[in-house]
């Protein structure tokens, strides 16, 4: 599904008013938005604040279809259009009261949910003096605020926010998600996601700049391949680890744990010589096999050798940083004819040798935001630059990128991804090496590395709110990799987009 900017939004907005009529869409955003009111409504009378545009609009259109107590304060000096008109006249029609601001303060703080139909997504910052006034007393209220199309206060297209700004609960998209609503720190102002298309299509949006989508639960499970009933395993996907050192031996099994746990059928290890005992005492069902990280020659040799009967190619985890592995890694990575994931060490061993690697849209980076720093060459990424950083980069190498982060990027020339599934419960040392094994696993089963981003994003991050949901406290890198069975099927999803 398409998450868009501010000046998308209205590009697709206005595709859709001329071909169904606003008075319609209106209808329907009332109609989703009560809906979702009620899964966080307490006891008390539901009060918007309804705004002199079309959130103003669709804040009438929802309490018009709510029942028990309700209450609109608005300007009764501003009408707006006619189709808020005719959403406010419904309202009080319905037994809704209209009231003109200032808003009681006693009157919000016994409410049992608030609605924000302040502004939408052509706010303008600093917000002025009445509308922070207000954004001040919904917040002040402490009642669970449901914020519509975009929690007030927060760049629709950037997620950076203005002081004040509404801290809410929920917040549901209208037509489509809101970037900013995604990133960071317009993310912790959103609340839970929620999106009702409201008859808009992502082909309504045409020529309007680079596309950015967001994965959701549909998209995911469109995107998983599935074994068929004549597979073997090799053909169920035989990707090649290249991972480990006498220092992190762990992160090799966890690696191929994640391969593993994510479908593969045959899964290949090679390690250092000194990793072996270690790797080999934790991983039964994977083929193990060593190689000698002081003779860049052998060991190149060995992994080509392996790589012949492999599908795919994870590197990186784990390895030693030094100039022989360094040759290693920059010759198996150019000439392993093989879909390959490149994370962690091999970051730091490539970096500089980007442009000779000619990957022919094979290759996949899995950097977090200080490795990308380092593979850039352009140092820490400023505040709310990530998507303009990833997209430079990518244009500038044309190597499809996993930037890590609380919303995963992921983009090659053509696209670029939200993931909305990260969650706290990834912060622990290890994870990144399991996400790794998975985008091995699905590289190898067929998905183009853009593809097998986006999908073990989404995936990783339901099974770490998976493993969350069974050990609040203490979640390990492999209570992910075993929760990723479950995490195929289905919820819970770490704040997601839902689409109802």
């Amino acid at each position: 599904m398409l998450a868009v900017t501010a000046a998308q939004m209205a590009l697709v907005d206005g595709v859709a008013v001329s071909r169904d009529g606003a008075s319609v869409l209106v209808r329907l955003a009332g109609a989703a938005i009560a809906q979702i009111a009620g899964r966080y409504r307490g006891e008390g009378p539901i009060v918007a604040f309804a705004g002199n545009g079309n959130n103003g609009g669709d804040a009438f259109a929802a309490l018009a279809e709510l029942g028990g107590p309700r209450v609109a304060y608005h300007d009764p000096a501003h009408d707006g259009s006619p189709t808020r008109v005719g959403a406010r006249e419904r309202a009080r029609a319905s037994g809704v009261r209209l009231r003109p601001y200032p808003a009681d303060a006693a009157e919000l703080r016994i409410a049992g949910l608030l609605l924000d139909g302040l502004l939408g997504v052509n706010v303008r910052f600093p917000l002025d003096a009445p509308a922070a006034e207000r954004v001040a007393a919904l917040n002040a209220a402490g009642v669970p605020i449901l914020a519509l199309d975009i929690a007030t206060g927060t760049d629709p297209t950037t997620g950076a926010l203005n002081e004040p700004h509404i801290r809410a609960i929920a917040t549901i998209a209208i037509g489509r998600p809101k970037i900013g609503s995604l990133l960071d720190p317009g993310r912790d102002a959103t609340g839970d996601l929620w999106c009702a298309p409201i008859g808009m299509h992502d082909g309504d949006l045409l020529d309007a700049g680079p596309d950015s989508f967001v994965c959701t639960s549909s998209s995911f499970a469109a995107l998983l391949p599935r074994r068929g009933a004549s597979a073997d395993k090799r053909s169920s996907g035989a990707p090649l680890i290249v991972a480990g050192s006498a220092q992190f031996p762990g992160a090799a099994i966890l690696c191929a744990l994640g391969a593993a746990r994510s479908g593969a059928g045959y899964v290949t290890v090679a390690v250092p010589k000194a990793a072996l005992e270690a790797v080999r005492a934790h991983l039964v069902e994977q083929v193990v096999v060593p190689f000698d990280d002081a003779d860049a020659s052998s060991a190149i040799q060995t992994i080509a050798e392996l790589a012949m009967h492999c599908t795919s190619l994870g590197v990186g985890p784990g390895l030693a940083i030094n100039e022989t592995v360094r040759t290693i890694v920059r010759e198996v990575v150019a000439k392993t004819n093989l879909p390959t994931v490149a994370d962690a060490s091999a970051l730091h061993l490539l970096a500089g040798h980007l442009a000779e690697l000619h990957d022919n849209g094979r290759l996949i980076l899995t950097p977090h935001e200080g490795e990308f720093a380092l593979v850039s060459g352009h140092g820490t990424i400023a505040p709310g630059q990530r998507r303009e950083r990833l997209r430079a980069f990518v244009d500038e190498f044309g190597i499809t990128t996993l930037l890590k982060g609380r919303t995963t990027l992921v983009a090659d020339r053509a696209s670029l991804h939200l993931n909305p599934t990260g969650t706290p419960a990834l912060a622990t040392a290890g994870t990144g090496d399991v996400l790794t094994g998975i985008v091995a696993t699905l590289l190898s089963q067929g998905l183009k590395p853009v593809d097998a981003g986006r999908a073990a994003a989404f995936w990783h991050g339901r099974a770490g709110a998976l493993a969350a949901e069974a050990r609040p406290v203490g979640v390990v890198a492999g209570d992910v990799a075993a929760a990723l069975g479950q995490a195929s099927l289905g919820p819970p999803d770490a704040n997601p987009i839902r689409i109802f």
